[in-house]
């Protein structure tokens, strides 16, 4: 018997429709087990007080200085909003920022471009941590950090306490991803009217085709990080190494 075409675009489209019902079930079955995966952490529950929340950003930019923020919370105020920063849109994170600097105690640090390549670029984020925590003015507590990596030479009588994906997980390290990410931002904005050749104020100095392109054809600037790979190549003088590591 011939199907006709009316039936046989019906079942196409009753098909599709049952696969689309499928990615859409996948996809959120994929959202609960990051969520689970992730759990949400009672930060309320570290001591010694206070607990400051801080976290980094910039690590894997190829050109300008990588900041941290340290937050401690003075109330519950917007501890139910902040979320990793990337999660937010660049206008919610400005809002966010603003009101985090008004509710809250915090400190902010940075490490230069200079200090990335002189250091390496994890040793200078610790760096930039280190300082955001001392800005706070305060000599104890309970430092939650993002990542796994405790932050040496801290002055003080501080604990540490590492949490893997932090900034989803710890308000005060959400709040602390929001104000650097921003800070960060604002600085790179800035130095864009100075280089303009190089699209700072889009990219913010990560290694984005237009970017990476925009280094080919001018080189490198003052705030590029010499030391990096997609930057060095381009540095005058450069000499492959002929025994790259395996980093590279």
């Amino acid at each position: 018997m011939a199907v006709s075409k009316k039936s046989a675009s019906k079942k196409k489209a009753s098909k599709k429709s049952a696969v689309k019902k499928i990615l859409i079930k996948k996809k959120a079955a994929k959202k609960v087990l990051k969520k689970n995966e992730y759990p949400k952490v009672n930060w309320r529950e570290y001591f010694p007080e206070p607990v400051i929340g801080v976290d980094e950003v910039g690590r894997g930019c190829l050109a300008g200085p990588v900041y941290a923020a340290a937050v401690i919370f003075k109330s519950d105020a917007l501890s139910e909003d902040v979320t990793d920063s990337k999660l937010i849109s660049e206008e919610r994170r400005e809002e966010l920022a603003e009101l985090i600097l008004k509710e809250h105690h915090v400190g902010i640090g940075f490490a230069s471009v200079e200090e990335i390549d002189e250091l390496n670029i994890l040793q200078a984020s610790l760096l930039a941590m280190k300082r955001a925590v001392e800005a706070l003015g305060v000599t104890s507590g309970h430092v939650l950090i993002d990542g796994n990596m405790k932050i040496p030479k801290l002055a003080g009588s501080f604990e540490q306490t590492t949490i893997v994906k932090g900034d989803l997980r710890a308000p005060p390290i959400s709040a602390a991803s929001i104000v650097a990410k921003v800070t960060r931002d604002r600085i790179m904005k800035e130095l864009s009217g100075k280089y303009p050749q190089y699209g700072f104020e889009a990219h913010k100095g990560y290694s984005t085709a237009i970017h990476m392109e925009s280094i080919q054809a001018h080189g490198p600037c003052d705030v590029h990080r010499k030391s990096f790979s997609g930057v060095k190549e381009f540095v005058p003088g450069y000499v492959a190494d002929p025994t790259p590591t395996k980093s590279e």
